[in-house]
């Protein structure tokens, strides 16, 4: 009964998506290289992408926790994405889904599509007529696939440098796309990029995405990736102090707040929590050493303070609030 309901599904999903499925000249390009991999100790899964395209992460990069993630690229069809996620939410492995997804469709040779599903089961494929250099590489866990490369050996460059990179799986997802520039990446340049990971399970639909970056035009995406990703890094432990806070743990929070600052040390905003944070734990002379440089450079930051006050932010004797406030 399970298999005939599959068989409907697909069939329902092509003929409703039937005005997608026919190859045009409208349809979006999307010539890059992208990775979709899972990481093995934490289950999350991810899919990354740069391309000389604008904002190519809108179309190529598609996932969803507890169920998978899809690139897909070259001549997009841009309901592979959303259809190959329902697919696997039915049932169908990521070779089932990848074949289904292309079996009606008449631009399946301009096509490259690569799906992973959420024990780490991948299949990918490069349609015949994608512009050289065109390829995959299917690993234990990931895939990688690019098309109208400079080279060769950008592809399988970038599975190398996956397989032996370290970090978290955005990290290594990052690492794998710059590889693939350094050997040249696509053969027109560079424009945008993306980094999608999702978790191993949905918790909730607003906490399901760990990483959601795009740079949509940028003379360098990858290197404004690692900036973007850095500072994404930075406001995780932020949050995580933010937390502490909350819990009344101003040790740990203070722990998570210079993390932050190591990662992003010019941004104020993190400096000011800090030394908010530092007074609360009464070590109020190195936190007005702070504070005195953070109002020097933007006095809204004193101003600040005594609402801090009313919402128990800020835990200080009037004297101390004095101190602060005529630095």
């Amino acid at each position: 009964m399970k298999s005939f309901s599959i068989i409907i599904l697909i069939f329902m999903m092509n003929f409703e998506g039937n005005s997608q499925q026919f190859y045009s000249k409208k349809e979006p390009f999307a010539h890059t290289f992208s990775i979709v991999a899972r990481d093995t100790v934490t289950g999350e899964m991810g899919v990354a992408v740069q391309s000389h395209w604008f904002s190519v992460g809108s179309l190529v990069a598609w996932g969803e926790a507890g169920v998978g993630v899809v690139a897909t690229q070259s001549f997009i069809n841009p309901s592979f994405g959303p259809r190959g996620l329902s697919l696997l939410k039915n049932g169908l492995t990521p070779q089932m889904a990848v074949k289904s997804l292309l079996e009606l469709d008449e631009g399946r040779e301009v096509r490259q599509l690569a799906i992973l599903d959420a024990q780490g089961n991948v299949a990918a494929y490069t349609g015949e007529n994608c512009i050289e250099m065109a390829g995959h590489i299917v690993g234990d866990n990931f895939s990688v696939q690019a098309n109208l490369m400079e080279k060769n050996t950008v592809w399988p460059a970038m599975a190398e440098a996956f397989k032996n990179s370290e970090g978290n799986l955005a990290e290594r997802l990052l690492i794998a796309l710059e590889a693939a520039q350094k050997e040249g990446g696509d053969i027109r340049g560079k424009q945008s990029a993306a980094i999608l990971v999702v978790k191993a399970k949905s918790t909730n639909s607003w906490e399901d995405k760990v990483v959601d970056l795009r740079v949509e035009d940028n003379e360098n995406p990858l290197k404004e990736m690692r900036r973007l990703l850095t500072i994404h890094t930075a406001y995780e432990y932020m949050n995580k102090g933010d937390l502490a806070v909350e819990t009344g743990n101003n040790k740990l929070a203070k722990e998570y707040y210079m993390k932050a600052q190591q990662l992003n040390p010019d941004n104020l905003e993190m400096k000011y929590w800090y030394a908010v944070t530092l007074t609360n734990n009464g070590e109020l002379t190195e936190a007005k050493q702070i504070f005195k440089q953070i109002f020097k450079q933007n006095n809204k930051w004193r101003i600040l303070i005594p609402r801090l006050l009313k919402a128990k932010l800020l835990v200080v004797s009037e004297k101390q609030l004095a101190e602060i406030l005529n630095l």
